[in-house]
């Protein structure tokens, strides 16, 4: 058996890099993947990216729209199976559930909440604390019988976001009281997943002073053997001092070039081994079943000889999610009790299955249809009659051999002698239309009216003089003068000559690519040199909230790595403006 876990940053991107989920899927060859941070709402969940031949899948989504937040996490697990129905297959889940708390069921907080938190050995939280940890959609859970597999996606805190802080905490306690109480029953678990903690100095590549002291590290590994916890970091047990060995990096600073990163996917396991008829204490679950654990390096963007060098600003931007999958394959796996699909699974959402319909509304759905047939022959005789007594009101202005009758000529004739002398007749007081005011007519003006093809090439002489003045300036520039040529040449009733509109066409390019050149050349004057590499640096504007947010600054354009690194960012800055305003 073989366990994935990815940080996709964003599902429907990475289906879009494949070509399509099933491609997706069959690229990490496993039988259980796991992915963080989807970004799918509910409602998005369409089989276009739940549903692939010979997977099953169980989504949490994001529930809650604190702050903005809608669709940015949000956990997937995809089992490959050969049947979905009366299976053995261990991928197989034999239930799943939403959530680590038991508060949820389908997105809503069960009626029996406390009962299911005391089952569960979290009588000590209250229920606001279990569904806002929840409600984030950051964990699914499956039960394959031999294991128990938590897919996590770890929340982030700034250093000064004292919320987000406040809610990594108690998302981390609680989760760990599960864990205890499912060890408690003689369990095995699964970990994996985007924690957003590298526990040890030798996971991150800018480890700094205080990294021991950051609190959220301590949780960590106080929980993994090596401090007396119960859970085995899988990834260390096969490798145990191998460095640079990193699943994240930035993706504002190119650091992926230098391999510039962290370890925050993880891979934990704790429970006992599955050999039951031996003696355990020479027996453990990573030895006996763990064949390798690693990290998939060739789904990482920038791959060294045949990528894009990092050079600054959005166009340097790589394909590909931020985070590398990490896979720990496994032997001695053998089936379980024969089982179905469970109900978690979203080949049962109305979205992906359909609507059961009932009777009523088959029926209601039949009436409508009927009564919108009669409505519509109802329409369609009255069209008939109206279109019958159309043509013989034509018949009685046309002749049989097809010439007009004299009164259609003579009204004709009148209408002519309307549309010729539009000014006598407004002196009259007569128009098409009534005024409702005094009973007299008034003239149309000629918005409405239909000009010939003739008229719309006629130009007066008052609406050329107009143009004349329009275009004319005390101080003409290149450009100006250009376009009033290229007025002057269009003013003539026959027509543009080609040639003087071809030429003036190019004086006007040739004048716009110079200006452009020398605005160029003015902002390239303007950007500092760094001082590492003697280039042009990449200018920036400052996102965090602060004294300085909105302010622009300048940066070297090299892609982040090790201080030791001469081809990395040389760390240059400097504000482009003094006095910057707020």
């Amino acid at each position: 058996m073989k366990i994935v876990t990815y940080n996709v940053n964003g599902l429907r991107q990475r289906i879009a890099q494949f070509g399509s989920l099933l491609r997706l899927l069959s690229s990490f060859d496993a039988d259980i993947i796991c992915f963080q941070e989807t970004k799918l709402r509910r409602q998005e969940l369409t089989a276009d990216v739940v549903m692939a031949d010979g997977y099953e899948s169980f989504f949490s989504c994001t529930r809650t729209s604190d702050k903005g937040r809608t669709g940015y996490s949000g956990v997937a697990t995809f089992c490959r199976v050969r049947s979905a129905f009366s299976s053995m297959e261990a991928a197989l889940p034999l239930s799943g559930e939403e959530g680590f708390t038991r508060v949820l069921r389908n997105g809503r907080a069960k009626e029996d909440e406390r009962d299911a938190c005391e089952a569960e050995g979290l009588e000590e939280f209250a229920r606001e604390d279990l569904v806002w940890v929840d409600n984030e959609g950051r964990c699914i859970i499956t039960d394959h019988g031999h294991f128990v597999l938590f897919n996590i996606y770890g929340p982030r805190a700034g250093s000064d976001d004292m919320e987000r802080i406040e809610f990594k905490h108690k998302f981390y306690d609680i989760l760990k009281k599960r864990w205890e109480h499912i060890l408690m029953r003689g369990k095995r678990i699964f970990v994996v997943g985007d924690l957003n903690i590298a526990p040890y100095a030798i996971d991150r590549c800018d480890a700094a002073q205080d990294f021991e002291k950051n609190e959220f590290r301590r949780w960590l590994r106080s929980v993994l053997v090596e401090n007396g916890g119960p859970f085995v970091d899988v990834f260390r047990a096969k490798h145990p001092e191998r460095t640079d060995a990193y699943t994240c990096w930035p993706s504002n600073t190119g650091a992926e070039e230098f391999n510039y990163g962290s370890r925050i996917d993880h891979i934990l396991f704790s429970g006992s081994c599955l050999h039951q008829d031996f003696n355990l204490t020479d027996h453990d679950f990573i030895t006996c079943h763990v064949k390798d654990c690693d990290i998939s390096t060739q789904y990482k963007r920038w791959k060294p000889g045949n990528g894009p060098r990092w050079k600054g600003g959005l166009s340097a931007k790589l394909e590909g999610s931020d985070h590398a999958p990490v896979f720990v394959t496994l032997a001695g796996i053998c089936d379980i009790p024969q089982h179905d699909t469970p109900s978690l699974s979203t080949r049962y959402l109305p979205m992906v299955r359909g609507v059961q319909q009932t009777i009523a509304s088959l029926l209601m759905k039949r009436r409508v249809i009927e009564e919108s047939q009669v409505s519509s022959n109802l329409s369609c005789s009255k069209v008939i009659k109206i279109s019958s007594s159309t043509s013989s009101m034509k018949r009685s202005f046309v002749s049989c051999d097809g010439s007009e009758s004299n009164s259609n000529k003579s009204h004709l004739s009148s209408q002519e002698s309307v549309d010729a002398q539009p000014d006598s007749l407004h002196a009259t007081g007569l128009s098409s239309r009534n005024d409702p005011q005094n009973g007299t007519k008034k003239a149309r003006k000629n918005q409405g009216s239909q000009l010939s093809l003739k008229s719309f090439f006629k130009r007066s002489a008052d609406s050329q003089t107009d143009t004349d003045k329009s275009v004319g300036c005390p101080s003409p520039g290149p450009i100006c003068t250009t376009m009033t040529k290229l007025e002057k040449s269009s003013s003539d009733d026959c027509g543009i000559d080609t040639a003087v509109c071809s030429s003036v066409e190019k004086e006007v390019n040739n004048v716009a690519y110079k200006e452009w050149q020398r605005i160029q050349q003015v902002m390239q004057s303007s950007i500092p040199l760094c001082k590492g590499h003697n280039e042009p640096c990449v200018s920036r504007v400052v996102k965090k909230a602060g004294l300085n947010f909105g302010r622009r600054f300048y940066t070297c354009p090299r892609a982040e790595g090790p201080a030791s690194n001469p081809e990395a960012n040389c760390g240059f800055f400097r504000w482009a403006a003094s006095n910057f305003k707020r």
